[in-house]
């Protein structure tokens, strides 16, 4: 155990230390969700007659789950793959003991704390703009984190199984991302869907994440309420991280005979 969180902090530690160094994508992941945020809750106050602390707090919540950790963690999760087997980094890792679940793992990490930042930025704009949220915090981020974590699960597999150069990562992101994002309710409401579209939606973990989130945060409901949208997401990130490790185990078939 104490191999594997040694492990899995090296790659994190490494994976933050290269973005810090290049700061772009750093500042972009801070403007896209405080721009999403803003759009959302402007969009919200004037069509369904909000206060502007209620938009805001209706807001937030899919303005994160659904747009910001989707690009930062899914998306960057892809680029950080690719970018590993374009600088032939994977190649220094066959002669490590580093398993797939501590790679797996420190990817995860690392996202997390992008994630964690992206969460206490829309808060804070939120809080700022008096958006009250009524939801037990620590649930909201259980579901933040079972979030990021299925994300990173995605963008493993498919930065390890579908992506062979960094311009794959763009059209993977766009062709997965943007149907999944619209159907998840990130930039119109579920409530709004034709009964047809919601049926789908229930199988999009998107639309699970926003519901739980939305649900606990600015609702207020409790455990029960949320129950299935919850079960559905931590099922979900669980085989995330059982296909993650097996995608990086064929990965390293792959790579090693090249």
């Amino acid at each position: 155990m104490q191999k594997t969180g040694r492990e899995s902090y090296a790659v994190a530690r490494r994976i933050l230390l290269e973005l810090f160094h290049r700061r772009r994508s750093l500042i972009f992941w801070a403007i896209f969700p405080a721009v999403v945020l803003v759009l959302n809750a402007l969009i919200l106050e004037e069509r369904a007659q909000l206060t502007t602390a209620e938009a805001f707090a209706f807001a937030a919540p899919p303005s994160l789950v659904g747009a910001a950790l989707f690009f930062s963690c899914l998306g960057g999760s892809v680029a950080t793959v690719v970018s590993e087997r374009e600088h032939h980094t994977l190649k220094r890792l066959f002669l490590s003991p580093l398993s797939g679940f501590s790679y797996f793992l420190g990817i995860f990490l690392a996202h997390s704390v992008i994630g964690l930042g992206q969460s206490m930025l829309v808060g804070a704009i939120a809080l700022s703009l008096r958006a009250e949220f009524t939801g037990n915090p620590w649930f909201s981020l259980l579901i933040i984190l079972l979030s990021i974590l299925s994300y990173v699960g995605v963008g493993f597999i498919l930065g390890t199984q579908l992506a062979r150069r960094t311009e794959d990562v763009n059209a993977l992101v766009a062709a997965f991302g943007v149907p999944l994002l619209i159907l998840g309710g990130t930039f119109l409401p579920a409530s709004l869907f034709p009964d047809s579209l919601l049926r789908i939606a229930e199988f999009n973990p998107v639309f699970h994440m926003n519901e739980a989130l939305l649900g606990i945060a600015a609702n207020g409901d409790t455990f029960a309420d949320i129950a299935p949208h919850f079960w559905f997401l931590a099922i979900f990130a669980g085989s995330m991280v059982v296909l993650g490790w097996l995608s990086y185990q064929r990965m390293l078939q792959v790579e090693r005979r090249l």
